[in-house]
């Protein structure tokens, strides 16, 4: 008879934060996860920053505007604290659902004032803080409010269904980043994106499509992709004026699953907050590795290689006086060369 392989309901959660207010947008956030269990899903993917928000401001003020400092603080003061009260919260609706609940947040250190990270937390079904992602790169004006993370936090995490990760926005777009998930065994992705929802936008909205279907294509693996919604009550918040709000075309949306051929199971969906469901057969992917597998028998790792450092930074490393004495200059002292 041989082995049999998992069936899973997957869902992404389309809707907008309520703006800048953590404890409410991790409310409605515990209110979406029990809306998707109740429909069977099993893993659950919420956007990129979602709690207490992503930093769309720039895109309309210069960074010295003053409102801009209103919002960075009211952004700073909101950010979630890893782990935390919030956490806490997000991980007894996970363990409520029993489900995998992956969600974006903008991540402080505890007792800091400043410098915040752009960060994917994972849930188990028991409600534990799996891990988490710190985005490895901020985009553009994501670098006005976010530092880049480590290779710390580049993994994936354990599942009876198979090993999830995820990745934020334009790290979809890094192939090096993309290639260690698969490595490490990926055969279920998050994918997490803001809302995209003005004139411009529009190049944005087909590179998700390439870049998911690459990802789900490619590594034939099943993608979960979630966008933010941008809501009228986020344009009043914000104080946007009629020029500003002539700019929108949508409300952003652009969410969807797609399976191991590199096509849609659902969406993409551009109609506002909701959730989106799909049943996942991890047999599929079966079928798809047969043909490539990047990981394993379509690969030349013999002549291909990628190193990875795992290595977490810290701004600050002591050394005792002896350390101190040994590695300094005058001391004549020469650090040992590293072995390949």
């Amino acid at each position: 008879m041989g082995d049999t392989y998992p069936k899973l309901k997957g869902a992404v959660v389309q809707a907008a934060p309520v703006f800048l207010d953590r404890e409410a947008t991790v409310a409605k956030a515990c209110g979406f996860i029990e809306e998707a269990a109740d429909a069977g899903a099993k893993v659950i993917v919420f956007p990129e920053c979602y709690v207490p928000a992503f930093p769309y401001w720039f895109i309309f003020y210069p960074a010295e505007h003053s409102l801009v400092m209103r919002f960075y603080r009211d952004l700073f003061k909101n950010a979630v604290v890893v782990p935390g009260p919030a956490t806490d919260q997000l991980g007894q609706a996970a363990r409520k659902a029993r489900a995998y609940v992956v969600i974006g947040i903008d991540e402080k250190d505890a007792n800091t004032y400043g410098t915040m990270y752009n960060t994917y937390l994972f849930f188990g079904p028991d409600g534990t803080l799996l891990g988490k992602h710190r985005k490895l790169v901020p985009t553009v004006y994501e670098r006005l409010v976010h530092t880049g993370g480590d290779g710390s936090t580049l993994d994936v995490y354990e599942t009876e269904y198979g090993k999830l990760g995820g990745l934020l926005c334009g790290e979809n777009t890094n192939p090096l980043a993309r290639f260690t998930l698969l490595a490490k065994g990926e055969v279920i992705h998050a994918a997490g994106w803001p809302a995209f929802p003005l004139a411009h936008h529009s190049n944005v909205m087909g590179g998700i499509d390439i870049r998911t279907k690459a990802h789900a294509y490619e590594g034939r693996i099943f993608v979960l992709s979630s966008t933010g919604v941008f809501s009228e009550e986020m344009k009043d918040a914000m104080e946007l004026d009629e020029a500003a709000r002539k700019q929108f075309v949508s409300d952003g949306a652009h969410s969807g699953i797609i399976n191991p051929q590199g096509q849609y199971l659902v969406g993409p969906d551009l109609h506002g907050e909701r959730i989106l469901t799909a049943d996942l057969d991890l047999e599929e992917i079966v079928a798809g590795k047969y043909m490539h597998d990047l990981i394993g028998h379509y690969n030349r790792f013999d002549i291909f290689s990628l190193r990875v450092n795992r290595q977490k930074h810290y701004p600050l490393t002591e050394c005792s006086d002896l350390e101190s004495d040994l590695l300094a200059p005058e001391s004549g002292y020469e650090l040992p060369e590293m072995e390949d």
